[in-house]
């Protein structure tokens, strides 16, 4: 599952696909509507995969985290992100067990939740690893 080019618009809905950057900004195409949108470099963008969730012991990048996912799941839907909150956060830790229920809250995992069926949706989820040739090549060299 690659979210390299996979972004969160604040104030949009929904994900977006990276497309082209300009001089002022990017354009970006809505994965809810296929929608192409022009944003400005002042707008709040995250990269998915930056964003890590808070485990007890580390931060668990959310690439891995849509990755146990769609393990259970077998690359299907996941639990609607509008189920009551007791019910999602037993999901969320049956997907990351350890997760640090003090700095991850509901309305996080329903963001999570959210995005992954989003994702499936557009058939961009994957059981498989990336493949790691950066790293594997990076220990070979030393």
């Amino acid at each position: 599952m690659n979210l390299e080019k996979v972004l969160a618009i604040s104030g949009k809905p929904g994900l977006f696909v990276l497309k082209v950057q300009t001089r002022t900004g990017f354009v970006a195409e809505s994965l809810l509507d296929g929608k192409k949108v022009t944003v400005g470099l002042r707008s709040n963008v995250s990269l998915l995969s930056e964003i890590s969730i808070y485990t007890d012991t580390e931060e668990k990048p959310l690439t891995e985290v849509m990755r146990a996912i769609a393990v259970k799941e077998n690359e299907g839907p996941a639990l609607s992100h509008k189920e009551d909150n007791a019910k999602l956060e037993a999901y969320f830790s049956e997907i990351l067990p350890d997760y640090d229920r003090d700095r991850v809250y509901t309305s996080d995992i329903k963001k999570v939740l959210n995005w992954y069926n989003l994702l499936q949706a557009n058939g961009l989820v994957s059981k498989e690893a990336p493949e790691a040739g950066v790293e594997t090549d990076a220990a070979a060299a030393e």
